[in-house]
């Protein structure tokens, strides 16, 4: 009951059953939220969204299109993150939270550059989620590299 409470308040009331996981959705929302920071959310951004939410929680095309319409709703609906950071707190083991941490930074450098404002977001979201400024910044690394090697295998060059 007081979870429904609280949904009430912070306009996070949970969609029907047919909607997607909900942990997905949180993912997705904050990836989203990542992505909108710099007030560009461009088709390098979304790629990186669908193929990180595909590899994460093995989904279909289909299904990540239909995820990350679902996300782009709840996160246009809520005005905080709580209720995405909340389910990760729920749902993941805190050993496991700074992949997520690792996803946004693959996101937020998704578009070559890192705004300030998505810096910002991700600090904030660490700290909701509970994943320290080391694996945080060890998560950050790790995106990076990935990035890299990407570049590479593209002949973009290091």
């Amino acid at each position: 009951m007081i979870e429904r409470v609280l949904e009430f308040l912070t306009g996070s009331a949970a969609p029907a059953a047919a909607s997607p996981d909900q942990l997905a959705l949180a993912v997705a929302a904050l990836l989203i939220e990542a992505a909108r920071m710099d007030d560009d959310f461009d088709a390098a951004e979304r790629a990186t969204i669908e193929r990180l939410l595909a590899a994460k929680f093995e989904l279909t095309p289909a299904a990540v299109r239909a995820l990350v319409a679902e996300a782009e709703a709840a996160q246009r609906r809520s005005t905080q993150l709580y209720p995405f950071t909340q389910e990760i707190c729920r749902r993941i083991e805190p050993e496991a939270r700074a992949q997520i941490i690792e996803m946004l930074w693959e996101v937020a450098y998704a578009d070559g550059a890192l705004d300030p404002e998505e810096d910002m977001l991700l600090r904030r979201i660490a700290g909701l989620i509970f994943v320290d400024d080391r694996e945080r910044v060890l998560a950050r690394q790790r995106a990076l590299e990935k990035l890299a090697a990407a570049r590479v295998t593209r002949g973009e060059g290091a």
